[in-house]
């Protein structure tokens, strides 16, 4: 039976069910109309209750599967949408546009024509980023959306790549994320990870549009810099990309990393969350101060700190006291 939708949920963090029972037929259609219309073959008996779960839904989506028998999906061409699949139990192969993939990890995007085998034990984490975000994203790299949709130059995510690791290290925090009482608050949490999320996906896998960022020079002139550095403090509290900064500063991403490193000895992203962290401490001495009212986890998550063991630690280091010390007043 269909359980839930996000907008029904009690306001815990925690996944919604969208489906769970042992009608293997409706879980296909549900799960169809959540994502993507697909065939599906019952290859033998269902031994445990289909489950279908929403940790998120909107820009990006993050979900996950349970057949409980095992199975075999085809998607004739997936719609705007690209799908990270990310398994987690069982086993399973996949073939996208005829092509047998080493492991299942993998990314597929629109017209991509996809083949699912999976076992009954198969668990299947998916990462749905619709076409609008990653087009959002392509248009602050490129200066414009290209008229094609972006298409992956292979779907194979490969995990002895450290910079794939790291990616899906990056989507593992923001499961964390979503499943913590700070998923609940308002601020730039959620927007910022979907975006980053789209935006280092694109910086780890090739793709085709890797040929069409323009070349802007290779020289930061002083003035671009500061563009830079202004867009950095007026959007402090928004989700802010590299190539947002970039945009911002009428340079090429390469250019913009060469000019920090160059003129501040330090990276966008890392020059960034400096601005943040002060805005931080400013908050945080005006509770210390009585002027203001709140929580240090409030104005951490406000200003995009979501791991709070690492910004006490980055805070401390920075102004040499803990977050806590600074609301309540102490030097």
């Amino acid at each position: 039976m269909t359980v839930d939708t996000l907008e029904q949920g009690n306001g815990r963090a925690e996944p919604v069910r969208i489906y769970e029972g042992r009608d293997i037929e409706e879980m296909r259609q549900v799960v169809g109309g959540r994502l993507s219309p697909h065939r599906l073959t019952v290859l033998g008996a269902q031994r445990t209750p289909s489950r279908f779960r929403a940790f998120h839904e909107g820009a990006v989506g993050l979900y996950d599967l349970v057949y409980g028998a095992p199975v075999r999906l085809l998607v004739q061409e997936l719609p705007d949408f690209y799908n990270v699949v990310l398994p987690q139990a069982g086993t399973g192969l996949l073939v996208v546009n005829g092509t047998a993939l080493p492991s299942p990890l993998c990314v597929a995007g629109p017209g991509d024509v996809v083949s699912m085998d999976w076992d009954h034990r198969a668990v299947n984490g998916s990462l749905a980023l619709s076409r609008a975000v990653v087009d959002e994203v392509a248009a602050v790299r490129l200066g414009d959306v290209p008229r094609e949709p972006l298409r992956f130059r292979r779907p194979h995510l490969d995990r002895a790549d450290p910079a794939v690791r790291s990616w899906l290290a990056l989507v593992g925090a923001f499961r964390q994320f979503l499943l913590s009482p700070l998923a609940l608050r308002p601020g730039l949490g959620v927007r910022h990870f979907e975006r980053l999320l789209v935006d280092t996906l694109l910086d780890v896998q090739a793709h085709s549009w890797n040929d069409e960022v323009p070349g802007l020079g290779t020289t930061m002139l002083p003035s671009a810099l500061r563009r830079a550095t202004e867009f950095c403090a007026d959007h402090a509290h928004e989700p802010v990309s590299v190539s947002d900064i970039a945009r911002a500063a009428r340079v090429g991403v390469r250019t913009l990393r060469e000019g920090f490193r160059t003129h501040l000895g330090t990276t966008p992203l890392a020059y960034l969350r400096r601005v943040r962290l002060d805005r931080v401490h400013h908050d945080l001495t005006a509770l210390g101060a009585g002027r203001a009212t709140g929580s240090v986890t409030e104005v951490a998550c406000r200003w995009g700190f979501t791991h709070l063991g690492r910004f006490s630690a980055e805070y401390r280091r920075v102004y040499g006291r803990l977050p806590s010390d600074t609301a309540k007043g102490r030097s």
